[in-house]
């Protein structure tokens, strides 16, 4: 697996493969390797000064056991430049990434085909009890050092990393003495009520013994127009447009102990992003939203606040208590204790799932949802790289503690949608890890084992107002992981791995759509629905198994890499439209897909990369009969990304990128049946020293192209979107 290291000081990409070794006797994991930008032992002082904390501890980048992708400050500063929307620089940095669906709502955007676990600090955001697919906007990225990006299944995290983890780092002081950041951007597609702007200040101290960091940021993000100059309708379950925000971080940390060993850290971050309601959708009616999509008929936002309505909203708060201890029995302890509520309000709409006669007359209902998580928990771990004073000898050991509270409610009326769930769960783990020369060995074993609990409840009128009993739903698994990694010379290295994840359902959507396909063996279907929640066959955990194999080449002006995957399912984690909702497709599932970077030093100045990445899927009505592709709600169309970096000056530097999503045709004269039509969008950044600032210009969709989203082109409710046409951004960036 390649990952992509982006250094600030050039912006220049450089290459590294996670190299490993298959054993059809060992449970695989991942071991990492990296490459940097010269050969020989500079590439290997500037490896090893990469450290990264997916590991759950401070590791070098060739002792993680996953395969992982950094986007580093310079590259998060490059594409801030470039548009608000934030997931669109997954899709441009991380091969597996989807393709961003530039609304509040991320369905879609996956990773490798499957859900991605998003952390702030190790922590959770969203709960996978009831995943809203809002769960990516959920801080300022003036906040954020890096992203650190763990493909594929993971028994590291636990539940809701079926497609890997994403894990945003925090800033921390570096400098001794008060140094304050003062940003501030305009951005805009120069017609009616496009302007945005953001302004942000982050203010940090370090001395001896401790450091405190204060940063805070207000913006307003204007409507959104598509390539004919036509408003761009929002989304049903909300967007980022037309909206407002506002994030509080506060950091402090003080080091002590022999050596300043030891560090206590607690931070604090709240962030808020609502709608500012100046504009609506333009009709409200299920038949007149049919007809849009039946005729293909974009779907456009007017300037009108939606009737009846609250405003739609994005709460996120969470707060962190962190210990370590870098000289504790020859390793590394570290204990992190977090609170986190989270809180999602979606936009109003008259749909049949919403409708009661106690309230309104059917079909006249105007409702909209609310999402409520609630979690707390501990992480903690052990590591050491030289066990029983072995160097090379490594070991990992740790237990994460969880409680997550989940629950949806219509907003308007009061009523319960999805009843309260709690899920617990202790997880204990370990690792080892083993080099022998040139080759690095590793493996792990870690036990889920969690409890859900539901209690009883009453199913809405449109489900028939059915009692449902609750009860207690236990999971245990083993989750192991082996690998090996094979460092042929200074240029080739070759890898293979397998691992066993586990993730829950979107446990909500089988018991706010409780019917007998989500119950098999209740007998009596298909005329009544479950009596106890223990009889619904959706609830059953997804157990995914991955496997990996690829090689890097890193020469003096190169570099290049290829990664092959698949992971399997009995149980799928799809998502799929059924009567105009989203629901659970747990149909057995099995996905490959081939990743490709490149690089290559045209000169000292010029710099061009490339990703490409493939995947496909398909799932069935059983594991031995996978006749059916899977749609573009869970896997992609194919894409190249292409970008060419021209450091001009040492005051400056021009990015050049573009991104092609290719045609697919899948299901053809089947159910299922899906034609997407690919584009190719360029995009403009250029950064230039002033004074004590940067100035930074980006110009996202280059030439205003006209075309449709990948997720849009497929028929459910409140879906024909455009993409964006040309944004222009200026932004200012300066230090004291």
């Amino acid at each position: 697996m390649d990952i992509i290291i982006r250094h600030s000081s050039s912006m220049v990409k450089a290459q590294t493969l996670v190299s490993v070794l298959f054993a059809s006797t060992l449970l695989a994991s991942i071991s990492t390797y990296s490459f940097a930008a010269d050969e020989g032992e500079k590439a290997e002082k500037e490896f090893e000064e990469v450290i990264v904390t997916g590991s759950r501890t401070g590791k070098a980048l060739n002792k993680i056991p996953g395969a992982v992708s950094i986007i580093s400050q310079a590259e998060i500063e490059h594409d801030v430049s470039l548009t608000a929307d934030l997931t669109a620089m997954l899709s441009r940095t991380v091969p597996g990434y989807g393709i961003s669906k530039q609304q509040m709502d991320r369905r879609g955007e996956t990773l490798r085909g499957r859900v991605a676990l998003r952390l702030l600090d190790g922590v959770p955001q969203g709960s996978p009890l009831r995943d809203g697919s809002r769960d990516s906007i959920f801080t300022d990225m003036g906040i954020i050092s890096r992203v650190e990006v763990v493909n594929g299944s993971s028994s590291t995290e636990g539940i809701g990393a079926s497609g890997g983890i994403i894990n945003y780092i925090t800033k921390t002081p570096t400098k001794m003495g008060l140094e304050a950041q003062i940003s501030s951007q305009y951005r805009s597609q120069f017609k009616t009520d496009s302007d945005s702007w953001r302004v942000a200040m982050n203010i940090a101290y370090k001395a001896d013994k401790y450091d405190v960091l204060v940063a805070g940021s207000f913006a307003e993000t204007g409507i959104s127009y598509d390539g004919e100059g036509k408003t761009i309708g929002l989304g049903a379950s909300g967007s980022d447009r037309d909206s407002k925000s506002n994030n509080l971080f506060i950091k402090i940390g003080t080091n002590f102990g022999e050596d300043d060993s030891q560090r206590i850290e607690i931070s604090h971050s709240r962030f808020i992003l609502e709608c500012q309601c100046n504009y609506s959708t333009e009709i409200l009616h299920p038949e007149i939203w049919d007809y849009h999509e039946r005729f293909k008929i974009p779907i456009h936002a007017i300037k009108q606040q939606p009737l009846g309505a609250m405003a739609s909203f994005n709460d996120f708060k969470q707060t962190t208590l962190t210990y370590t201890n870098n000289d504790l029995f020859g390793g590394a302890l570290q204990i992190q204790i977090y609170d986190a509520d989270q809180a999602m309000r979606f936009e109003a709409e008259i749909a049949g799932s919403k409708q009661d006669p106690l309230f309104a007359p059917v079909g006249t209902l105007l409702e909209q949802s609310e999402i409520k998580s609630k979690k707390k928990g501990l992480r903690s771990s052990w590591n050491t790289d030289a066990l029983f004073g072995n160097d090379g000898l490594g070991l990992q050991i740790g237990a994460d503690i969880v409680e997550d509270i989940a629950q949806q409610r219509f907003a308007l009326t009061g009523r319960s949608w999805v009843p309260p769930m709690k899920y617990t769960s202790f997880a204990p783990f370990m690792q080892l890890s083993l080099d022998i020369d040139a080759l690095t060995f590793t493996g792990g074993l870690r036990r889920e084992d969690g409890n859900l609990r539901v209690d009883d409840f009453t199913t809405t009128w449109f489900r028939k107002r059915k009692s449902v009993n609750g009860g207690d739903i236990g999971y245990g698994e083993w989750l192991p992981n082996a690998g090996a990694i094979w460092r042929v010379n200074n240029q080739w290295s070759v890898y293979a791995s397998y691992s066993k994840g586990f993730t829950l359902p979107n446990a909500g959507f089988a018991l706010r759509k409780l019917t007998c396909n989500t119950a098999p063996k209740v007998e009596g279907c298909p005329n009544d629905t479950p009596t106890s929640v223990n009889d619904v066959y959706a609830l059953e955990a997804i157990i995914i198994l991955s496997k990996e194999i690829g090689f890097s080449w890193s020469g003096e002006d190169g570099k290049f890499g290829v990664s092959i995957y698949e992971s399997t399912s009995d149980l799928g984690d799809g998502v799929k439209v059924v009567d105009g909702e989203f629901a659970l497709d747990r149909s057995p599932q099995k996905i490959q897909g081939i990743e490709v970077t490149g690089a290559y030093d045209v000169t000292d100045e010029l710099n061009l990369s490339a990703i490409y990445a493939s995947i496909t899927g398909k799932k069935g009505p059983s594991k031995n009969d996978l006749n059916r592709e899977i749609g573009v709600l869970n896997i992609n169309p194919n894409k190249l990304i292409v970008t060419a970096n021209w450091q001009f000056s040492e005051d400056g530097n021009v990015i050049l990128g573009s991104q092609t999503i290719f045609n697919r045709d899948i299901n053809v004269g089947k159910s299922g049946e899906e034609h997407i039509k690919g584009s190719t969008l360029f995009n403009l950044a250029i950064n230039y020293q002033v004074g004590d600032g940067t100035l930074s210009l980006g110009i996202d969709n280059l030439l205003d192209k006209t075309y449709l989203l990948p997720q849009s082109q497929i028929t459910f409710w409140r879906n024909y979107l455009l993409g964006r046409g040309r944004e222009v951004s200026l932004g200012y960036t300066v230090k004291y």
